[in-house]
């Protein structure tokens, strides 16, 4: 049974930035056409870092300096399911009491969602299907895990999930089962790491993007399933503007 404490964290949730993540349902904005990517920034005042941003995600994930990068640990436990489309991609929100530790600090995981085809690219190349793990410090402060998704066999974890993808907008919706984002990392836990934003309006700058470096697999139905309901939710690759992309060794 999900408590009422969870249910009113989903409904803040929701309420805030957090939605792959912004809350500015009063402005339309879109991945094509007049309200897409290119015009973002002149769609709303609070928007203007879309265009004016310096530390803009996605990147080229390319040419990164390896270094001797600060621990990271992942503490997931599985949730039950709450899941919703938002217009913008689907989105399972996460029960308390999950999260990573980076640099020290301990980042609540809120939410996922994925983007199609990946936002991230490699080396010029991106992939199927990207998932954000979104999560906040108790400053506000946001940290993102990408994982990459490539075309293999079916993904067991993404199963549950799938089983339930709505295919129009409408408020979240609680489902059988449970989730463990665990499953959904890979199994080496080597990390790209920068500076980044978020990649939806307001794309607020002073993001830490963790992007793991080994893909995960998804069988190509799956891809198709998703790329159904969004042919396109991927911001194009943004310019680093100077900022260095480190990537780690093995965890």
């Amino acid at each position: 049974m999900v408590g009422k404490t969870w249910r009113a964290l989903v409904g803040l949730v929701g309420a805030t930035v957090l939605s792959g993540i912004a809350a500015f349902a009063e402005v339309h904005w879109d991945y094509e056409g007049t309200d897409g990517p290119k015009h973002w920034g002149s769609l709303d005042p609070a928007f203007a870092a879309c265009a004016s941003g310096t530390e803009q995600s996605p990147v080229d994930l390319t040419g990164a300096q390896e270094s001797d990068l600060s621990s990271l640990a992942f503490d997931y436990t599985p949730s039950p399911i709450t899941i919703s489309n938002n217009g913008h991609t689907i989105q399972v929100d996460y029960a308390p009491g999950s999260g990573i530790v980076l640099d020290g600090a301990r980042y609540e995981l809120l939410q996922f969602h994925f983007h199609h085809v990946s936002e991230h690219a490699v080396d010029g190349v991106r992939f199927p299907l990207e998932l954000h793990l979104v999560h906040r410090n108790n400053s506000g402060a946001l940290a993102v895990v990408g994982v990459l998704f490539e075309a293999g066999g079916a993904n067991e974890a993404l199963k549950p999930l799938w089983s339930h993808l709505p295919a129009k907008a409408g408020p979240a919706t609680i489902v059988a089962g449970e989730v463990d984002a665990t499953a959904l990392l890979p199994k080496r836990r080597t990390t790209w790491r920068y500076m980044g934003s978020l990649t939806t309006p307001p794309c607020t700058d002073g993001v830490s993007w963790i992007v793991m470096t080994e893909p995960v697999a998804l069988s190509a139905e799956q891809i198709e399933a998703f790329g159904a309901i969004f042919p396109n939710n991927s911001r194009p690759v943004q310019p680093l503007n100077g900022r260095v992309l480190r990537r780690d060794g093995e965890a």
